[in-house]
């Protein structure tokens, strides 16, 4: 690299420097986490989020439409799996429709979106029109809050068994199935922003891409937690 282009660590330190602004520090997850949050609000938050999680695949998908590089491709291919599952192979989605029906809702009612509120639906649609629509490294890019998320879901599934006992530990295999994949993952893609990123202008546009990711993140909270006031 070169002129003011910074080297691997210093990138990754400017990556990593990111991390006050995931949604781990939203008072809603703070209220989550704590065990202050009422069954109606859980299920809220459970809903909401199913949507987000509805989308990762179409995201992950457009990633890969949009990439020439074929080892990439083969890299990325594996999220859509993890997320869909395949025929006789549960996927990420399903838990997390588990977790749902496990709190009161009936898959139904979460599939058919009956209780999205529309700040969720604007932000999740925003990330979904943006790994579309921009560069396929910034898409990358934008979802290295996995970097973020490892401790957090370990931490959740302690502070929800504890804070919730009428929550069992398989009702949250989404989050416990999670951690190892989310943390080989923030570590995939972290190597290929690193590599890929070569000047300075594609580093700064991959620092903003990762920042617009905590704000959709932030967004979905905000939304939540206003909808969950009485």
């Amino acid at each position: 690299m070169h002129g003011d282009t910074l080297d691997a660590d210093e990138f990754t330190a400017e990556l990593r420097g990111l991390s006050n602004r995931y949604w781990g520090s939203h008072p809603f997850h703070i209220r989550l986490h704590s065990g202050e949050l009422s069954k109606d609000e859980l299920r809220l938050w459970a809903a909401n989020r199913w949507y987000y999680q509805s989308i990762l695949p179409q995201k992950d998908a457009a990633i890969i439409a949009n990439c020439p590089d074929r080892e990439v491709r083969r890299l990325w291919v594996d999220r859509i799996v993890y997320h869909d599952g395949r025929p006789g192979d549960e996927g990420g989605a399903d838990r997390w429709l588990r977790l749902c029906e496990a709190i009161g809702l009936d898959r139904g009612e979460v599939v058919d979106l009956r209780h999205l509120l529309p700040g969720v639906r604007f932000a999740v649609d925003a990330y979904l029109n943006f790994a579309r629509n921009r560069p396929w490294l910034e898409a990358v890019a934008s979802g290295l809050t996995e970097m973020f998320s490892g401790h957090l879901m370990r931490r959740r599934v302690d502070d929800m068994l504890a804070a919730y006992p009428w929550i069992r530990p398989a009702d949250l295999e989404y989050f416990s199935n999670r951690i190892g994949a989310v943390s080989d993952e923030g570590a995939t893609a972290l190597d290929i922003v690193v590599r890929h990123s070569l000047t300075r202008e594609q580093q700064r546009a991959a620092v903003s891409a990762l920042s617009f990711k905590c704000d959709v993140l932030w967004s979905m909270l905000d939304a939540i937690a206003a909808g969950a006031r009485p």
